[in-house]
């Protein structure tokens, strides 16, 4: 039976890190290694996280580059077979999720997951907001515009050391860079799991402003160009209209 090792980033994430960390520690997968990166955080984060001390295996808390740098960190320090990222504003939609996930890595040979996301209301986590179906791959799909949702996307350690971790050389956008590199340059085995694994709150990070939103966009055609790339002449309109769907399919 493989280990996987979840990755937690936070900072000042004390309104919404317990919920993260309960969605992790109530999985019914066996082999799981709980790792939290906290970019030293001046309000109850740390508190928070010392309450379930005793089931979580790393913890660490000190001034860092960015969320980037803090996930190079959990991925450096994991022990696990398979590796997935679940941010302080995001937590697992059912208690066997990461069960699901580890079954197909225990009975294949892929070297990377990804499953579906949905956006759900900050102070109403029930309230659906968008649904993120990331569908079936196929070869050339993100010069169509396409991704999978990165809280929802696992892969093999082996894949980090081969093909290398998050840059630190894009502020918003690594997390895209790292999976074109990894499924569309380096073409790793994927699979797919239809299945709500993770829910986002909406207001995190990654969504916190339009602003943000459209620097994540510019800095995609960089993210095509540092793996010796070109983008296709629509691939950086399609990737944010392929997301107004998102808003339409919340009653699915």
């Amino acid at each position: 039976m493989k280990k996987i090792s979840i990755i937690t980033i936070a900072y000042n994430s004390a309104e919404t890190i317990e919920a993260t960390i309960l969605s992790v520690l109530e999985q019914d997968y066996p082999n799981l290694e709980y790792i939290i990166i906290d970019g030293d955080s001046k309000d109850d984060t740390m508190n928070i996280v010392k309450k379930y001390g005793d089931k979580i295996s790393i913890v660490i808390s000190e001034p860092d580059q960015g969320i980037y740098d803090a996930m190079n960190k959990g991925v450096s320090a994991a022990t696990g077979d398979v590796i997935g990222i679940l941010n302080s504003d995001d937590f697992y939609a059912s208690k066997t999720g990461l069960s699901e996930v580890m079954a197909v890595f225990n009975s294949t040979d892929i070297e990377g997951l990804y499953a579906d996301l949905v956006y759900v209301d900050r102070e109403n986590s029930d309230k659906i907001v968008r649904r993120w179906k990331a569908g079936q791959y196929h070869p050339g799909m993100f010069l169509k515009g396409w991704m999978p949702p990165h809280p929802a996307f696992f892969t093999t350690s082996d894949c980090y050391k081969k093909y290398g971790n998050y840059t630190l050389e894009l502020h918003s956008a690594a997390d895209y860079e790292l999976m074109l590199r990894f499924i569309h340059r380096y073409r790793i085995k994927l699979h797919y799991l239809p299945i709500t694994l993770t829910k986002m709150r909406v207001g995190g990070q990654s969504n916190v402003s339009i602003k943000n939103r459209i620097k994540a966009n510019l800095e995609d055609r960089k993210a095509w160009e540092m793996n010796g790339m070109s983008a296709g002449a629509l691939t950086l309109i399609r990737k944010p209209l392929s997301k107004v769907s998102q808003f339409f399919k919340k009653g699915e």
